[in-house]
């Protein structure tokens, strides 16, 4: 067997082994493994909550919600799937269920039938649209963009390029059909080039010295 086999297999052995090891903590609410739980993922989770709602209050507040379910419902996880995708989909689902009470757009609303879900395609010549992202020089001036996409777009974006989800974690986590994700992937990134473009030509350029 290759040597890159071998390591896939270690860690596809490791990682079922340390999810198996948080669902039963979890059964156990065990109040170390949350601690721990939550200095390994804090920052993740709460980008994505940022991310998701564009606001930093509303996402503070969601992050201790999430927290609290993770330990009222954590006898739910079986630790056949990753942990911080089961994590992700308590988070979203709570991102949905305020949306609905405060009457606003909410990622649900947008993914029933207001979308095309047929595959879109990008003719590529020269780096792909994954590429000129993943290749990207400033972080912040992503952060800022992505704001200003759809939703939608934003959150597959976030869970392909920050968390580096598979797409097929990514249609288990949204609910979404693989051709929709796929969709909703180059879309967003279709749209994140304009924006960065006129968000760069809008700011001086910095000033050179003699």
């Amino acid at each position: 067997m290759p040597i890159a086999s071998i390591s896939l297999a270690v860690s596809a052995a490791q990682a079922s082994s340390e999810n198996a090891a948080i669902a039963q903590g979890l059964k156990k609410q065990s109040a170390e493994l949350l601690d721990e739980l939550i200095e390994l993922y804090q920052h993740r989770l709460l980008r994505y909550l940022l991310f998701l709602t564009g606001k930093r209050e509303v996402a503070e507040d969601l992050f201790q919600e999430t927290w609290m379910r993770v330990l009222l419902r954590g006898a739910q996880y079986n630790g056949k799937a990753r942990f911080d995708t089961w994590l992700f989909t308590i988070a979203r689902n709570l991102v949905i269920d305020l949306s609905r009470k405060r009457v606003m757009a909410s990622l649900d609303e947008m993914s029933e039938g207001k979308e095309d879900d047929r595959p879109f395609e990008v003719a590529i010549s020269g780096p792909s649209p994954l590429e000129q992202f993943q290749s990207r020089e400033n972080c912040a001036e992503v952060s800022e963009v992505l704001l200003k996409l759809e939703p939608n777009y934003r959150e597959v974006l976030v869970l392909r390029f920050y968390e580096e989800l598979s797409l097929d974690e990514i249609a288990t986590l949204t609910r979404a059909p693989l051709s929709t994700v796929k969709s909703r992937l180059y879309r967003g990134l279709a749209a994140l080039k304009p924006e960065m473009e006129q968000l760069r030509s809008s700011r001086p350029l910095p000033e050179v010295r003699a």
